[in-house]
């Protein structure tokens, strides 16, 4: 996977693990609320697995 998709498909896991987190707490529903926890981690994960790859990219193009 490229950085620019790794770090498009951490954004979405974010956004939709805070969304499942709200709802969560909306419907006072412990299970959805860590399962988006985890999502919103996993998507912090990726994220920082793109920012990686770039500067990997960068230091092998000096």
């Amino acid at each position: 996977m490229s950085s620019t998709t790794d770090k498009i498909k951490g954004t979405a896991n974010e956004v939709i693990g805070k969304a499942k987190q709200g709802v969560g707490e909306a419907t006072n529903d412990p299970a959805l609320k860590g399962e988006g926890k985890l999502q919103e981690a996993k998507g912090d994960l990726q994220k920082a697995v793109g920012k990686t790859k770039d500067v990997v990219k960068k230091a092998a193009d000096l």
